[in-house]
């Protein structure tokens, strides 16, 4: 772990989440942890990766859903640019479109942001040392999702992307609606794409209305 205090590890922490109230309540709870140091914050993925990379913190605690830089992207990054940081999320989205894609990019935790404080500071202690810490709802949702098959046909997530281009959103429209980049919109299209075999917008939202994709 960080800096010694004591002869004990002390874990040097990072907060990135777009809303000041959140940071200030985390900032203050994990004061009261003489072993829980924060040495930084941000309000979205870009500060906070220049934060992670200043700082070199242990654990990055972050949110999904912000402004820019954010989720699986802001994770991915993290992962190549800071390694020795691990990312545990924390947040009040649990469906399948952020949960795996934040796992797969290589976030070693999960929580809820209705987690006890204690389940919140033994999750960081143990994102420190290497440890997975899963909330019950968000372990249960992944070991679901091994077990049964994914059902064909388009994400959650992907059917809202759509349904916002349905209604004549641009790109960076949909990416403001649903806090991603529009890089991820355009991933997500590409995905529709390739599912509903067509090659543009105006086809693939006649082709999901034709399948019942759509309401």
């Amino acid at each position: 772990m960080g800096e010694r205090d004591g002869g004990r590890g002390r874990v040097r922490l990072v907060i990135v989440d777009d809303h000041p109230v959140v940071r200030d309540g985390l900032r203050g709870m994990f004061a009261e942890q003489p072993d829980l140091e924060v040495v930084g914050e941000a309000e979205d993925g870009e500060r906070g990766l220049a934060v992670a990379v200043r700082e070199r913190p242990d654990v990055v605690l972050t949110d999904l859903r912000m402004p820019g830089l954010g989720g699986a992207e802001f994770i991915g990054l993290l992962a190549r640019r800071v390694p020795s940081a691990r990312a545990l999320v924390l947040t009040t989205y649990d469906g399948d479109d952020d949960v795996l894609p934040a796992l797969t990019a290589g976030a070693i935790g999960y929580l809820l942001k209705d987690s006890p404080r204690e389940e919140v500071f033994r999750a960081v202690r143990a994102a420190a040392v290497g440890e997975t810490v899963l909330s019950p709802a968000v372990a249960a949702r992944v070991l679901n999702r091994v077990r049964t098959p994914a059902p064909a046909g388009l994400s959650e997530r992907e059917r809202t992307v759509l349904a916002l281009v349905a209604r004549g959103s641009t790109n960076k429209e949909a990416a403001a609606a649903l806090f991603i980049s529009e890089t991820t919109v355009k991933t997500h299209l590409a995905h529709i794409y390739t599912k509903l075999g067509v090659s543009d917008r105006a086809s693939a939202v006649a082709a999901a209305y034709d399948r019942g994709l759509l309401p």
